[in-house]
C-alpha cells in the first residue's frame, strides 16, 4: 500500500491506496486544513510527517506526493514556492521522509501529478501522448508522453498560460479569473464566480453565455497552437468549470475545428477531468510506480 498525499495552501488531501492489477483503490482517504500562513513549510512537512507516522500502522510500502509549487522531482524538493506556502522552497520532503521512513518516497508538482493521473488511470487512460489543461484562477499545463511527463532543459515546459495569444498571456483571456472579470465588467456586479456564471448561462443569460462563447474561443487557439507543435492523441480540460462538461464540449468542439489543422483536429481527441479532486493523489501514485519501476495494468 501507498500512502499519497496532495498538499497544497488550503488543504492537504491524502489516503491510502492499494494496487489492484496495477490499478489503484482508496483504502481510506481525508483532508486536513494546510494551515500554510501559520504552520509555513517546515510545519507542512512536520504535518505530513505525522500522518505518515500513524499510518505505518499498516504495511506502507511508499510515500508519494503532489504539492504545490516548483518540484525537482529527481531530487524531490521544493525548488520555489510563492507566498500562498511561505517558507515552503528549498524542503527535502523525498530525503527527510526517506530518512525517517526507509521507504521510498516522490514528489511531484500538483498539476504535472494531476495530468499523469489523468493520463494513466482517467480520461487518458490508452493514450501515448496527452496534452492536459487546468482552466482555474490561471492556466495550467502538461505533456505527458508514453506515462512520462515532458519537463524540458528546465523543467517550464507545460507552462502554457504564459504563451502570447491576441496581445495577451494565454491565461488572461482564457482562464476562469477571465471569465469572471468579463461578465463583472459587463453587469457591473461582484463577487461572481465561474459556477453562478455557468449556472445563469444555462439559464439563458445572454451576456453569460457570450462570456462562455468567447472563453471557449479563446481556449480552442491556444489549444490549436500547442496541438500544432505536440499533436497529441488527446487534449484533456480540467479543472473546476470543466466540470460543466455539457456546457462546454459542443462549444469546444465547435472551436477546435474551426482553428485547428483539419489533419491535426482527425487525429485529436478532446476529453474532460474524470479524477476530480482525487487527481493529484493518485497521478502521486502514478509517478511512484513509474520510478519504482511497476508496470501500470
Amino acid at each position: 500500500m501507498l500512502i499519497t498525499f496532495d498538499i497544497g495552501g488550503t488543504s492537504i488531501k491524502y489516503g491510502i491506496l492499494t494496487l489492484r492489477k496495477g490499478q489503484p483503490v482508496f483504502v481510506m482517504q481525508d483532508e486536513v486544513s494546510s494551515d500554510a500562513r501559520v504552520l509555513k513549510g517546515p510545519g507542512i512537512l512536520h504535518r505530513v510527517e505525522s500522518l505518515i507516522a500513524k499510518a505505518m500502522r499498516q504495511d506502507i510500502e511508499g510515500i508519494a506526493i503532489s504539492t504545490a509549487g516548483m518540484v525537482d522531482a529527481e531530487k524531490g524538493c521544493i525548488q520555489y514556492a510563492n507566498d500562498n506556502i511561505p517558507e515552503y522552497t528549498g524542503l527535502q520532503f523525498k530525503q527527510q521522509l526517506e530518512a525517517r521512513f526507509h521507504i521510498p518516497c516522490w514528489v511531484e508538482n500538483d498539476v504535472n501529478a494531476a495530468a499523469l493521473g489523468e493520463a494513466v488511470f482517467g480520461a487518458g487512460k490508452g493514450a501515448a501522448h496527452v496534452l492536459m489543461l487546468t482552466i482555474g484562477t490561471g492556466i495550467g499545463g502538461a505533456v505527458v508522453i508514453d506515462h512520462t511527463i515532458y519537463r524540458g532543459c528546465s523543467g517550464s515546459a507545460g507552462e502554457i498560460g504564459y504563451m502570447w495569444v491576441k496581445d495577451h498571456h494565454f491565461q488572461d483571456i482564457a482562464s476562469t479569473t477571465a471569465l469572471v472579470q468579463h461578465v463583472e465588467a459587463q453587469t457591473k456586479e461582484a463577487d461572481l464566480n465561474g459556477k453562478i456564471i455557468c449556472a445563469r448561462a444555462k439559464r439563458g443569460d445572454a451576456v453569460c453565455m457570450q462570456a462562455i462563447r468567447e472563453l471557449c474561443s479563446h481556449i480552442a487557439i491556444g489549444v490549436s497552437s500547442c496541438a500544432c507543435l505536440m499533436n497529441p492523441q488527446i487534449v484533456i480540460l480540467g479543472g473546476g468549470i470543466m466540470t460543466q462538461k455539457e456546457l462546454f464540449a459542443p462549444l469546444m468542439e465547435t472551436y477546435l475545428k474551426q482553428y485547428m489543422n483539419e489533419e491535426i483536429y482527425t487525429h485529436t481527441q478532446l476529453a474532460f477531468a474524470q479524477l476530480g479532486n482525487h487527481a493529484g493523489m493518485v497521478g502521486a501514485c502514478a509517478y511512484w510506480m513509474k520510478q519504482e519501476r511497476i508496470r501500470f495494468a
